[in-house]
């Protein structure tokens, strides 16, 4: 039976060759979704190592953070957001969990971390996460936790009101659009301990904020942010 599992995924794959989610190269059988040229050509941050960044500056006055971070810089047109748009729209929940990985190297290789007890993903709507299949932000986070080893908490963030989308909003619609749509749940897990709040990508901030300010009433907590792209 498994001999006849493999014959059939073979021939699958000749028929439909596995490519680069980036750029249309054609991937062996076994490789990742993204081939290494692009994996590396995206232009990234230091952010990691350099906690004085626009990510860390970004909330200041806003909420109050430990650190901050983002993987990559988001340009319009960028191989990134195509990689984006298949992780969100085309069920390809392997990219998340790659790029997790990539951005999790770069946290632990940093050291500024070391003291991060769980990652949080920013949650979806239970409607929106049935539609899609999986919350990209946990499928990052899955990513990061496999390299850290920091474990990671979905059922202590919530998103208790189904939202639209931001995509066209300016900063104060996106934050009225947001603003009181989370709660906390079992918050006894997370007192006195730091959390890593995770995201794909930050525009304006205000989904993060209001994320974060919702965390922030948990008593004694401390809050960083990771993304995987400032746009």
């Amino acid at each position: 039976m498994r001999k006849i599992k493999e014959y059939i995924e073979d021939f699958w794959f000749l028929i439909f060759p596995y490519v680069c989610e980036a750029c249309g190269v054609a991937l062996g059988k076994n490789e990742p979704p993204v081939c290494f040229n692009c994996l590396y050509e995206i232009p990234r941050t230091d952010y990691c190592v350099n906690e004085d960044n626009p990510i860390t500056h970004l909330f200041t006055g806003r909420i109050k953070i430990e650190r901050g971070t983002a993987l990559f810089h988001f340009y319009k047109g960028s191989r990134f957001r195509k990689l984006l748009h298949a992780l969100k729209y085309r069920q390809k929940p392997e990219i998340g969990i790659l790029l997790g990985k990539e951005l999790g190297a770069e946290i632990l290789s940093s050291g500024n971390y070391n003291d991060i007890d769980y990652i949080i993903p920013v949650p979806l709507h239970p409607k929106r996460q049935k539609q899609r299949g999986y919350n990209q932000s946990e499928m990052i986070g899955k990513g990061i936790s496999s390299v850290t080893g920091i474990p990671m908490l979905i059922d202590v963030l919530l998103r208790n009101v189904e939202t639209i989308t931001q995509t066209k909003m300016t900063r104060e619609e996106r934050w009225h659009n947001v603003s009181g749509k989370f709660i906390i749940k079992n918050g006894n897990k997370i007192q006195n301990k730091h959390v890593l709040l995770i995201d794909d990508v930050v525009t304006t901030g205000s989904t993060l904020e209001a994320c974060g300010e919702t965390l922030l009433n948990v008593q004694e907590l401390k809050l960083s942010i990771a993304v995987l792209a400032e746009a």
